[in-house]
């Protein structure tokens, strides 16, 4: 329900590594799907579907919740991408 979108230096294989560290530590969620530029998790809390496309010097990461704006999901999801 909720979607962010967010730039960074980083490659998307940077990106994707740093989500499997972060959200299972986090928000208990597992990983479900996986490919080089996208990976879902789903747990208790929910689920995320991350893509990350490299656009010349910067990666656009792309994350999807099923949750509303104002969830725990939500905001540790806003956290990650900052």
């Amino acid at each position: 329900m909720a979607g962010y979108q967010r730039r960074t230096a980083l490659s998307p294989t940077d990106v994707l590594a740093k989500a499997d560290d972060f959200l299972p530590t986090l928000l208990g969620l597992s990983k479900s799907k996986g490919s080089s530029h996208g990976a879902s998790f789903a747990g208790e809390e929910g689920t995320v579907t991350l893509s990350a496309h490299r656009h010349g010097p910067y990666t656009e990461v792309v994350a999807s919740t099923d949750r509303l704006r104002t969830s725990k999901l939500d905001y540790e999801i806003q956290r990650f991408l900052n």
